[in-house]
């Protein structure tokens, strides 16, 4: 049976987080159980872009010193990192407190800038992926995910966080390669195989709602999740906001792939009880996930039944960040007529609805559209 550990906090207040998270890890083992001395363990927070801390965009900064304060006693040797979406790392580090917390624990940075390939022959999806060079160098895997919302797998939770394992525009190319959502969760399903993060601490003390996982809104939670079952704890964060966990591919396919359970019979929760914490009004999108099978069907009903990405002219300050992050090449988003004066446009028959450009714009102008078409149908269900 899985277990889950929820520990209500109420604030980033450093130490009443470290009792907190004290508290968590001794629910599920204590921190011996997860390393050993002399172990060479990374820290993998989630650092998607340059935000500040109380943009709730990345894992707080007091989370990870706690976490890290907590394993370096164990005399595990420890390092951290991760890849962001936009931006260079020294940057990001410094804007998300990250670098600071990590400086005074004296933990180092990891290489996430270059990786080596790796053949995984237990891969449904992927049987070979480029992992971070500073990944492949450690013992075992933290994972200190953030709780947020996410335009194409609904939320972003442990699963999802692994993601930054894979160096700079790198990830970009799965979702050229992988346009449907299903074979994109496969994906992280076997990069999580592969790395078998040993534990994961989900910041969910205030976490993201809405136009996620960049551009939503904060939304007090009042917990901190702790499990060594990346599905199990997905799957409870979604009760706890009201989702459905058939609803996220990534749940779906992870317990089809033995990385875990979602069934709650077969789920302990520790701690605090869930009912705590339930959030019914999270704004989330509770539906099932579209996703057509072949590429053929995917050209053909995307326009019809895939929300599209779509720029909010008021919000949008001409950055130029959704065309840097397009992946397809040429770009789906651009300017088009070459006036960088004008907010850029789509073409929607390029566009491979993997809302790179939506996840990391830094003005929240990018929001999706659900197509008349299948609004119309859903009428009639």
């Amino acid at each position: 049976m899985a277990k889950v550990a929820l520990i209500r906090c109420e604030s980033y207040d450093y130490h009443e987080v470290k009792e907190a998270v004290y508290k968590g890890l001794h629910l599920i083992g204590g921190p011996e159980s997860f390393v050993k001395p002399g172990e060479k363990i990374i820290l993998k927070p989630n650092l998607l872009t340059g935000d500040p801390p109380e943009k709730c965009v990345t894992t707080h900064p007091n989370v990870f010193k706690a976490v890290g304060e907590i394993f370096k006693s164990t005399g595990a040797a420890l390092s951290y990192g991760d890849s962001p979406g936009f931006g260079s790392i020294e940057s990001v580090l410094k804007k998300t407190g990250i670098g600071a917390a990590a400086s005074d624990l004296s933990i180092p940075l990891a290489n996430f800038q270059t990786g080596e390939e790796v053949h995984f022959e237990g891969g449904i999806q992927n049987k070979k992926f480029v992992i971070a060079k500073g990944v492949l160098e450690c013992d075992g895997l933290i994972s200190l995910p953030k709780l947020k919302t996410h335009g194409l797998a609904r939320m972003t939770g442990c699963v999802k966080n692994q993601f930054g394992c894979i160096p700079g525009f790198l990830k970009g190319e799965f979702h050229v390669k992988l346009p449907n959502v299903n074979e994109f969760a496969q994906m992280l399903i076997d990069l999580n195989l592969y790395l078998k993060p040993r534990l994961y601490v989900m910041d969910g003390i205030i976490a993201m709602e809405g136009n996620g996982p960049r551009g939503g809104t904060p939304k007090k939670m009042n917990v901190l999740l702790f499990s060594s079952d990346p599905i199990a704890l997905d799957a409870t964060i979604c009760r706890m906001i009201n989702l459905a966990p058939e609803f996220v591919p990534t749940i779906t396919f992870g317990k089809d792939a033995g990385l875990g359970t979602y069934h709650e019979e077969d789920i302990e929760i520790v701690g605090d009880r869930l009912e705590n914490f339930r959030v019914r009004d999270f704004e989330v999108k509770r539906e099932p996930i579209k996703a057509y099978k072949s590429k053929g069907a995917l050209n053909l009903l995307r326009n019809s039944f895939i929300p599209k990405p779509f720029i909010i002219e008021r919000k949008c300050v001409k950055c130029g960040v959704c065309i840097t992050m397009c992946p397809v090449n040429p770009k789906a988003v651009d300017w088009h007529d070459g006036d960088k004066k004008k907010t850029p446009s789509y073409k929607y028959n390029r566009c491979i609805r993997c809302y790179c450009c939506q996840e990391l714009c830094p003005e929240s102008a990018i929001d999706l559209k659900v197509p008349f078409i299948r609004k119309l149908l859903s009428l009639y269900k």
